[in-house]
């Protein structure tokens, strides 16, 4: 039996995976969980998983989670330090599913120790990429990534001679606003771009979907995931989610995951791999499909992907900067401050200011990318401020 980890036990990917560990009881057990603000739902998975420890990254909070939790014999922590605590708590896997730069201390802590890292957090890889794989080669961490694009990518080139890798295609839905026009985007509001037509995730993520900055980051995590150069990695918009990936290989042959979008499928093979284990995601009727299609991503209507490539062109501290410039805007945008395609705009305003400052530099600790994180911040806030007062 595997002893599990949840690092943001009451997200999206944290409730998946639960489901996916409730069905397996002879197979997972839950060793600590964690989570930001949510103590009340916390307390409830700790308790019904009889967890060993939980951590409450707001310590405002820690009162109701220790409360919560009184009399039950499970550890309670609070704050950044406990967070990296819960990281390094015995276990045999570490789910890392803390969205933005929150994740990165702690993901990074779990990956000195040598397990198993089931890696959902895209900051460790977006904003230090370079020094998160070297603490991974080091410490000799199995490294498994549960995001549906690089999920099928790992599984496609398992056993693969990975020096004959082409080309890797990520795929996207192309979000809630796929064939809007710019006229349209520019009145877009939070609703509806929370309304993703075929995944249930986090507001941060679906709002990323919707402005394809998410398979931007994607598209910097595959850089560093995968033995290839930025060139070889692609990505085409595919409404119906059902490919989740391609690779082609330099003999011409393609290979293609597809699976019914369910996080509980990568999820399952980040805990159960090498082996497969059983899930409850609906299976693929390629009939009742009938058709898959492919088009280009509009790099016009959606720049954000464009960005993301020139963030991971520049390198060093680009790509942090960038993270955390959309973080700020994500937050304006579902707070009514600003608009949807502000996000993009204050994201690429914020990179060319960081260049022609020559605030990109190549990140030596974690220290420097934090460094990298809170100056994209405050451009991102300089940027939207001057936009209000304009």
């Amino acid at each position: 039996m595997k002893a599990v980890t949840i690092l943001g036990a009451t997200g999206s990917v944290g409730t998946s995976t639960l489901d996916i560990i409730r069905r397996a009881p002879d197979k997972f057990r839950v060793a600590a969980v964690t989570a930001q603000t949510n103590a009340a739902k916390l307390a409830q998975i700790a308790i019904e998983h009889r967890a060993e420890l939980a951590v409450i990254g707001d310590e405002a909070c820690y009162g109701e989670l220790r409360d919560r939790l009184a009399g039950s014999g499970i550890e309670v922590g609070a704050g950044p330090s406990a967070l990296i605590a819960a990281a390094e708590h015995p276990a045999d896997c570490v789910v890392a599913a803390i969205t933005g730069a929150a994740g990165l201390a702690p993901t990074l802590a779990a990956a000195r120790l040598g397990r198993r890292l089931a890696l959902a957090n895209k900051e460790c890889l977006v904003a230090a990429g370079d020094i998160f794989m070297a603490t991974v080669r080091n410490s000799g961490t199995e490294l498994v990534p549960i995001d549906s694009e690089h999920s099928g990518v790992f599984q496609l080139l398992a056993g693969a001679d990975t020096r004959a890798i082409e080309r890797i295609v990520l795929t996207a839905s192309g979000g809630p606003f796929r064939g809007w026009s710019l006229e349209r985007l520019a009145q877009a509001t939070p609703e509806e771009a929370l309304k993703h037509p075929k995944w249930n995730m986090g507001p941060k993520i679906s709002i990323d979907s919707a402005t394809l900055m998410n398979k931007g980051l994607e598209l910097i995590e595959a850089y560093y995931l995968f033995p290839v150069e930025a060139e070889q990695i692609d990505v085409v918009v595919h409404p119906q989610s059902i490919v989740h990936c391609l690779v082609t290989f330099e003999d011409g042959s393609v290979l293609a995951q597809l699976s019914c979008p369910d996080m509980r499928i990568p999820i399952s093979v980040g805990l159960a791999w090498p082996e497969r284990i059983p899930s409850p995601a609906a299976r693929l009727d390629l009939v009742a499909l009938q058709s898959l299609t492919f088009e280009a991503p509009d790099l016009e209507r959606f720049p954000a992907l464009r960005l993301a490539r020139e963030a991971l062109d520049l390198g060093g501290t680009a790509p942090a900067i960038l993270n955390a410039a959309n973080e700020v805007a994500v937050e304006s945008y579902l707070a009514r401050r600003s608009g949807f395609l502000d996000i993009a705009r204050t994201v690429a305003t914020c990179l060319d200011r960081a260049v022609q400052a020559g605030l990109i530099r190549t990140p030596q600790s974690l220290d420097d990318v934090m460094a990298a994180d809170a100056t994209g911040r405050e451009l991102a806030r300089d940027v939207l401020a001057a936009k209000v007062a304009g």
